[in-house]
């Protein structure tokens, strides 16, 4: 399927999230008419500016068919933005998603298995990505201990896909935006 490269642009409040004490971050909801734009109902990684200052992220889907995105304190530092600030933003999907980044224990579990590491590297970036995705979900240590040697164990076997989760949070809680403090 081929990415539209259509800018949308749309203004949005930064928020603070109340269900993540003493978080360095803000984020913004994607309007519903902007969200319909882009590609995918799931995570989507996008080029654009915000408040004028490019930058590149991925779009979170906020489990009712739209998304958010992450604002580091970097990016409200640059663009000189605060909380509770309408800032302006345009952003237009990737043309290629870019190459996760792999958490040091699951990079040791594939060094210990090369026939999973094979199949790791020939599996595309948003297979990664959800794999990713999926074992760093998990709550508890033992959790993600388990989700990685599962993981290493399906690629090792040849499986191209490790794991099923709702991609978009609609029908699960996998996925949801964060709640808005005040």
């Amino acid at each position: 399927m081929a990415v539209s490269r259509r800018i949308i642009r749309f203004n949005a409040t930064l928020l603070r999230p109340a269900n993540v004490p003493g978080a360095l971050w803000l984020f913004v909801l994607v309007p519903k008419a902007s969200s319909g734009k882009l590609p995918t109902r799931s995570m989507v990684t996008v080029d654009g500016t915000f408040s004028g200052h490019p930058f590149q992220a991925s779009l979170e889907p906020d489990g009712q068919g739209g998304h958010w995105l992450k604002v580091t304190k970097a990016m409200c530092e640059a663009a000189n933005v605060a909380v509770g600030d309408t800032i302006a933003l345009s952003m237009t999907p990737v043309a290629k998603e870019p190459e996760p980044q792999v958490p040091v224990d699951l990079r040791c579990a594939l060094a210990a298995h090369p026939g999973a590491k094979a199949q790791w590297l020939a599996i595309t970036a948003v297979a990664r990505r959800d794999c990713i995705q999926w074992i760093s979900s998990g709550k508890k240590a033992e959790t993600r201990g388990k989700r990685i040697a599962t993981a290493c164990s399906m690629l090792a076997a040849g499986k191209r896909r490790i794991c099923c989760f709702d991609r978009s949070g609609m029908y699960s809680n996998s996925m949801t935006a964060p709640t808005a403090a005040e």
